[in-house]
């Protein structure tokens, strides 16, 4: 961490860490107005204090996120808008460093994970309400536990949506990106068989945790035809509008039809569009949690930065063919 802790409000000299006298300060993702991934770039910005009811987490690790990418570059304005200069990011997993009044679940010290709706997690310090942390089970690294957030609420909405369960079959695009790896697998958790379209490099892996691979590309619904003989029962879209479209090919019914990015497609055809919104909790973050902690969802890390090289992660992250996470380091 570049946050010199040990300055003292009487220290003369703005060293490292230190902003104007007295102030400590830290780094932060930022960007001033909408645009492409040069508009990233970290800043020394003050150390957050605890309002009521808050908490200030040391980050360990702060994922990112496809969506993250899409606000920055202004698509999702009138529904997100950014306040410049903003920040960004959800996710984070990090150590309780300051808490403010009226907290009485947290102390200094205690390892947490969880969220911020205030896009400011790809931080040292980020200030967030005391309700939005879970306590971070040991068992879990820390760039996994920085991951679960916002892939384990998108997941978790979507396989409640199109109500998955024992005996049904489930195809998934994006099989084994970040939101899909674990969409994949809580499917499995919860009985269903799961095809999984990805390319080719990912089917190994989709073997390994129990799902049929399926290559995306002409003749696609052929194939999940050919791997789902008795017929496709839900269908969950994290890619595209085409996906939103297969699925009615299939014959799947709207209402178990779930897009998470597809919106225009959802009400074209009128199928389901929960996402991380709809299943953002404690509880559900906790039972995300236990099952990575048990070994029962596995986490793939694709890849860790430093906070400095934000634009390399998301240069890595917008190729769209990353199988898991990628997650900042501060």
């Amino acid at each position: 961490m570049s946050c010199a802790g040990t300055l003292q409000p009487d220290d003369n000299d703005a060293g490292e860490g230190a902003g104007k006298r007295g102030v400590l300060m830290a780094r932060a993702v930022r960007f001033d107005h909408y645009g492409d991934i040069d508009v990233l770039h970290v800043a020394d910005v003050e150390v957050p204090s605890a309002a009521p009811g808050e908490v200030v987490v040391e980050v360990k690790a702060a994922s990112i996120n496809p969506g993250e990418a899409s606000i920055r570059k202004g698509y999702m304005e009138t529904v997100v808008p950014a306040t410049f200069p903003s920040g960004q990011g959800s996710d984070l997993a990090g150590v309780v460093s300051k808490v403010g009044d009226g907290v009485k679940e947290w102390t200094v010290g205690d390892e947490v994970l969880g969220w911020s709706w205030r896009r400011s997690s790809q931080a040292e310090y980020v200030a967030v309400p005391s309700g939005q942390l879970i306590r971070k089970p040991p068992g879990l690294s820390w760039p996994i536990a920085g991951s679960l957030y916002v892939v384990g609420a998108t997941a978790y909405a979507a396989v409640r949506a199109v109500g998955a369960g024992p005996g049904d079959t489930v195809v998934v695009s994006a099989a084994a990106g970040g939101v899909g790896s674990m969409t994949v697998q809580l499917l499995k958790v919860r009985g269903a068989s799961v095809i999984g379209i990805a390319s080719e490099a990912n089917h190994d892996w989709l073997r390994s945790v129990g799902v049929i691979p399926v290559s995306y590309g002409e003749r696609l619904a052929e194939r999940v035809r050919q791997a789902a003989p008795r017929g496709v029962d839900a269908f969950i879209d994290l890619f595209g509008p085409e996906y939103v479209q297969l699925a009615v090919d299939l014959g799947v019914k709207r209402d178990r039809v779930d897009t998470v990015i597809s919106f225009a497609a959802a009400e074209e055809f009128g199928v389901k569009t929960e996402g991380s919104a709809a299943a953002t909790s404690t509880e559900a973050l906790s039972e995300i949690a236990e099952l990575v902690a048990s070994g029962r969802i596995e986490v793939p890390i694709a890849e860790t930065y430093p906070l400095e090289q934000v634009r390399e992660a998301y240069t890595e992250l917008e190729k769209r063919h990353t199988r898991g996470k990628i997650v900042l380091i501060p």
